[in-house]
């Protein structure tokens, strides 16, 4: 029998996205960000409030990065998360990651993330239903060795991380177990 639990982000998996910017003296800031997903398409929505430096920083560079973090950088990936761009000037430089600039958009390409997804940014939504940030998918970069033969992304070897709101842990998104739009057709027959 189900019974109530005390949470508020009931939600499980959350992805763990990391968004880059540039600060107004062009070093590279990068937050943990669990609350994004795809919008459509081409369109990507953070659930990311004003207060947030990179939130700032986008709408003065109208661009941003959206890279998925994996497991070899979670530590990286916590960090970007429990210390702040307004705080810690040089959060990025702790890192120890790297970065070069996009060559489609205003924003940086973290070096060591397997995935990037390149946005420009077209609005903020504020307001008890606002979305938050919302960025147009202008191109997506993913690491060759991340690559099927075909040329698609081999999700395993992604190594994605996936953040537990109930009990705040990171886990692994490791395993195939279905395919999309087949495997309910059995119960067709």
């Amino acid at each position: 029998m189900k019974q109530p639990i005390k949470t508020t982000e009931a939600i499980f998996p959350m992805p763990v996205l990391l968004v880059a910017t540039y600060n107004e003296d062009g070093t590279v800031d990068v937050m943990n960000a669990a609350w994004g997903t795809m919008l459509d398409r081409n369109r990507v929505a953070l659930n990311l409030t004003e207060t947030h430096k990179t939130v700032e920083n986008i709408k003065r560079r109208k661009a941003f990065t959206v890279h998925i973090a994996d497991a070899a950088h979670v530590t990286e990936a916590d960090w970007f998360g429990v210390v702040s761009g307004h705080k810690q000037a040089d959060k990025f430089d702790k890192s120890g990651l790297t970065a070069e600039h996009s060559k489609s958009i205003d924003a940086p390409i973290i070096n060591e993330l397997p995935i990037a997804i390149e946005c420009e940014f077209i609005e903020y939504q504020s307001g008890d239903t606002g979305i938050g940030v919302i960025g147009r998918v202008v191109n997506v970069l993913a690491e060759s060795d991340k690559l099927t033969a075909n040329g698609q992304l081999d999700i395993e070897a992604l190594h994605a991380i996936a953040f537990d709101p109930y009990t705040h842990g990171y886990y692994l998104v490791a395993q195939r177990v279905g395919e999309a739009f087949k495997d309910g057709m059995k119960l067709a027959k």
